[in-house]
């Protein structure tokens, strides 16, 4: 039904990629490959952990949590696009779309959250080493671990309560490959401003306040490495946090690209192609990284396979 060029909308029109329709067939093998990879890369990792006793430390814990959190949110906005090539519907129920923002969303806030738990584990494991068991015992991991989980999915219950109780739009026709906040922003049929000032207060909290956090982990433990004498104490020291350092680096260059900034300027064929770069090549690479600079993650691999 619609009213002066606004539609009372039930469901979305998915456009994904369709504005290159001479590269259908290679975009959908290239993003089945990645997901794939995503999903076993990030799997073996939790298979690891869990199957090796010497990798039951409280770093590897987390690992295990941000690995589950990497399939998750991957799966949330590859599956319709992959499920869309196969069938050819790329009609989505307006339920169905709210459900895949939500869970994208609280899945990227629960990471911005694991990794900042994540430096502070590095931190007292390089600042307060003698205490470092005691103070990151298993009840602590497990309440790290499960706040953020929590505050992931529970901070993002407001926004889409509010969407939730919008059906008018301008069009039905989304020009993404899955329900991207933003995106639908753009399709209210009256000022969005109210609620982008609501994501960007959301944004200071779960992304820019972890950020922070995560900052000054980072200046204390860089403080510690500067105070080791030995130049082989410092490399091995910096060694351990250059796999979570170059993780957090790529996901909030790659995040704050695409949100962190006013609407008005987004380009959609733009933010497109950054969504799809973020949201697969963050958890890809990922398992790469912890496995390919983590002697510790390499042995068990090895263990692993001569079993």
């Amino acid at each position: 039904m619609e009213d002066n060029n606004n539609t009372w909308v039930d469901f979305f029109i998915m456009k994904g990629f369709s504005d290159l329709p001479q590269l259908q067939m290679p975009i959908f093998l290239l993003i089945l490959v990645i997901y794939l990879a995503i999903f076993t890369g990030n799997s073996i990792i939790l298979l690891l952990i869990c199957k090796d006793r010497q990798l039951h430390t409280p770093m590897y814990y987390f690992l295990s949590h941000l690995s589950a959190m990497d399939i998750c949110y991957s799966t949330v906005t590859m599956h319709k696009t992959l499920i869309t090539y196969v069938t050819g519907d790329k009609s989505v129920s307006f339920s169905a779309c709210i459900a895949q923002m939500y869970f994208y969303v609280a899945f990227i806030c629960g990471e911005f959250l694991l990794l900042t738990v994540m430096s502070y584990d590095r931190y007292v494991a390089v600042c307060n080493p003698l205490r470092y068991v005691i103070i990151m015992n298993n009840r602590v991991c497990s309440a790290l671990a499960s706040v953020c989980w929590i505050i992931g999915f529970s901070d993002v219950i407001p926004t889409m309560c509010v969407i939730y109780d919008i059906h008018c739009f301008k069009t039905n026709i989304i020009n993404h490959f899955f329900c991207d906040l933003l995106v639908i922003m753009k399709l209210f049929c009256y000022d969005a401003s109210r609620m982008e000032n609501l994501i960007y207060s959301q944004s200071l909290f779960v992304a820019f306040t972890p950020f922070i956090l995560t900052l000054t982990s980072y200046i204390f433990i860089i403080r510690a490495i500067l105070r080791i004498h030995s130049s082989a104490g410092r490399r091995k020291t910096f060694y351990t946090c250059s796999s979570h350092v170059t993780v957090v680096s790529f996901l909030y260059m790659t995040i704050f690209c695409v949100y962190m900034r006013p609407t008005s300027s987004h380009s959609l064929e733009s933010d497109k192609l950054y969504t799809l770069f973020y949201t697969s090549l963050t958890p890809l690479i990922n398992p790469l990284i912890y496995s390919l600079k983590n002697k510790n993650v390499k042995m068990a691999f090895k263990r692993l396979i001569n079993k």
